[in-house]
């Protein structure tokens, strides 16, 4: 009888140890099963570009039941494990829990948002982790360029374009920098409006953004920013958001309608839950090959896992990068143990760094050579369109990239399909008028 392994999460870690178990197991050899809440996966490092409007939502996604043909797909998340009885329980979208039976267990549940115990972060605070949260973003940006440009009142318009972000790691920098870039681009459409009426600031409780790049490498993201207006506040912290009202470690209070919160990341709460060891950050405690600790047939790699990095002489960085060759070599040590072999340690050094800064505009580390600039901007787009899966995938970016080469950033905001239903709640409350037919 075919062994089973179950991978818990569908994003990086199990999207690519899924396609890998394909590749190299032979025909009834294994079945695999991959459970996942969203039948697709995130491509992340897009997701700036899809805040942006550069490039469509969907074409950020690698749908799971497409590209994994012939593993068996489950809507669901994996709310608990029995090591004993080898078996998980599994919650779909609806109808009651049940079983799943498991040979080897993978999990690959990523990481959320890491709220502090900010006053007020959580009812005004956004995320910029999920693709709702980025399309969400770049609607909201432009309905406050909307607001500014009709009100008359300069507390409204003031409080409208200030655009605050918390966290200046890669997510944050990125996402403030895309943003910032769209709404300047489309500001000749609000002649209302001008490019020193917007503020968008950066902050960072650390002494420098981009902590986990090379400082010429941050050093030049920061000169970049600065240039075009973005004031960086390091070694500073958010206080409290109530009420609208910002007030920062450094005595600054903002009043502003938008707060995104970037700093950094945690696994799912799930992970805690499944009783078995974790670090102090809630990662799941792995060997070098990615097996959980003092947990037989129980592997764990991407943001949810520590896994060792020989290279940084620590754990792995939360990169795309180490997620994916994760993932695979996951694959391979599973591979070898189906067939009664030894598992590999994971090593990885990475190939260098991009970071996206707006249309034309990036900087990058590759392989020790620093890029800025256009070349910078087209190095990480080359990459990055030879890195997603599926060609299906690689044309669809490369075509909204090409497309929108010679074109400015689109203004329209739609807004509304977060209340599709308005216009029917809003009938239902006006009383209705009777008629008569005649």
């Amino acid at each position: 009888m075919p062994k089973r392994i179950v991978i818990a999460g569908g994003g990086y870690v199990g999207l690519y140890t899924a396609l890998r178990l394909r590749q190299r197991l032979r025909e009834g050899e294994a079945e695999v099963v991959v459970v996942s809440p969203d039948n697709f996966m995130t491509y992340r490092p897009l997701l700036p570009e899809v805040a942006s409007g550069t490039l469509e939502p969907r074409h950020a996604v690698v749908p799971l039941r497409a590209v994994l043909r012939g593993t068996r797909f489950v809507s669901g998340k994996v709310v608990s494990a029995d090591r004993e009885g080898k078996t998980v329980v599994v919650r779909p979208a609806a109808g009651p829990v049940w079983e799943l039976d498991y040979d080897e267990l993978v999990i690959g549940m990523g990481a959320v948002a890491k709220l502090a115990p900010v006053p007020g972060l959580a009812e005004n605070g956004i995320g910029f982790n999920s693709l709702a949260e980025g399309v969400h973003l770049r609607d909201h940006v432009l309905r406050q360029l909307e607001i500014a440009s009709a009100t008359p009142d300069p507390e409204l318009r003031r409080c409208a374009l200030t655009f605050v972000f918390v966290g200046g790691g890669y997510t944050g920098v990125e996402a403030i920098a895309e943003l910032q870039d769209m709404a300047t681009d489309v500001l000749a459409g609000y002649p209302e409006l001008e490019a020193a009426d917007m503020r968008w600031i950066l902050v960072e409780a650390l002494d420098r953004i981009l902590t986990t790049v090379s400082d010429d490498l941050a050093d030049l993201a920061a000169d970049e920013l600065t240039r075009r207006g973005i004031d960086i506040r390091t070694g500073t912290r958010l206080d409290s958001a109530e009420e609208g009202v910002l007030a920062l470690s450094d005595g600054t209070k903002l009043s502003a309608s938008t707060l995104v919160w970037v700093a950094g990341t945690r696994p799912r709460s799930v992970v805690a839950e499944l009783g078995l060891p974790v670090d102090d950050g809630g990662r799941l405690v792995v060997d070098a090959a990615m097996r959980v600790e003092r947990a037989e047939h129980v592997w764990a790699a991407g943001d949810c896992a520590a896994v060792p990095d020989p290279e940084r002489d620590g754990v792995c960085p939360p990169t795309a990068q180490h997620a994916v060759r994760q993932g695979e070599q996951l694959a391979d040590n599973l591979v070898a143990v189906v067939r009664g072999g030894r598992p590999s340690p994971f090593r990885y050094r990475s190939k260098g760094e991009f970071i996206t800064l707006g249309k034309n505009k990036a900087v990058a580390e590759v392989f020790g050579r620093k890029l800025a600039g256009s070349l910078a901007w087209a190095a990480r787009r080359g990459y990055y369109a030879t890195q997603i899966p599926t060609w299906n995938r690689k044309v669809r970016v490369l075509g909204d990239w090409l497309v929108g080469m010679p074109f400015g950033h689109d203004v329209v905001d739609f807004g509304s399909r977060e209340a599709p239903r308005g216009a029917f709640e809003e009938a239902a409350r006006k009383p209705a008028r009777s008629s008569t037919q005649g």
